[in-house]
């Protein structure tokens, strides 16, 4: 399936699919920390080894290389936060395919990656994993790695308003809360074990789709 527009597929408990986008997109996961984010970008990137990958853990794990094992992340979370937001910028810069994780209660963010990208003459393309706080909460304990809780509760508040936007735009009841966005692609824990794998090189055009 090759998503254009809005696409829910919270529910849909059909066959696996590959989610298909143009060859140099940007494509942003999002939803609470524990929804999965990571899991599913590691299975993308995976089957798609084209497409660069930007993970905010990863730049939080190099600094805490460098940084005194008594340092807690607290003192050098601005550094972390600027090193990934120069990671981003490159990496967008770089073009090719790029897969994103971020939180998705920034609409600033959004909107600077779907400027950066459009420079380029690319899309900005958006999954949002709507799993509910209770398995949010489960996904950390299951790692073992926990959100600050005032965080938590920030990005839920973020991702509730948004979600309950894009509910609204489905019924036919408002704009669209992510213009900048050429797909939307809403998965809830069924559907979100359902996209195996991503594609770049698809062609953008077409009414939205489903699986």
């Amino acid at each position: 399936m090759e998503p254009r527009g809005l696409v829910d597929l919270r529910g849909d408990a059909g066959e696996p699919f590959t989610a298909g986008y143009p060859g140099d997109a940007v494509v942003v996961v999002s939803g609470l920390p524990g929804s999965g984010k990571s899991t599913l970008l590691r299975r993308w990137s995976a089957a798609a080894p084209r497409a660069g990958t930007v993970d905010p853990r990863a730049v939080h794990e190099a600094c805490a290389a460098v940084m005194p094992a008594r340092l807690p992340y607290a003192v050098y979370r601005p550094w972390a936060r600027l090193e990934h937001f120069r990671l981003l910028r490159r990496s967008v810069r770089r073009g090719g395919p790029l897969l994103v994780h971020d939180c998705g209660s920034r609409a600033w963010m959004r909107r600077w990656l779907a400027r950066s990208a459009a420079r380029q003459g690319r899309e900005l393309h958006l999954v949002l994993l709507d799993v509910g706080a209770a398995t949010a909460l489960a996904g950390q304990q299951a790692r073992g790695r926990w959100a600050p809780r005032r965080a938590f509760a920030r990005h839920r508040r973020g991702l509730d308003r948004l979600l309950a936007a894009f509910t609204r735009h489905a019924r036919g009841a408002g704009a669209t809360p992510a213009p900048e966005a050429a797909s939307v692609l809403l998965l809830d824990g069924v559907s979100r074990s359902r996209a195996v794998r991503a594609r770049f090189g698809a062609a953008p055009a077409g009414p939205p789709t489903g699986a």
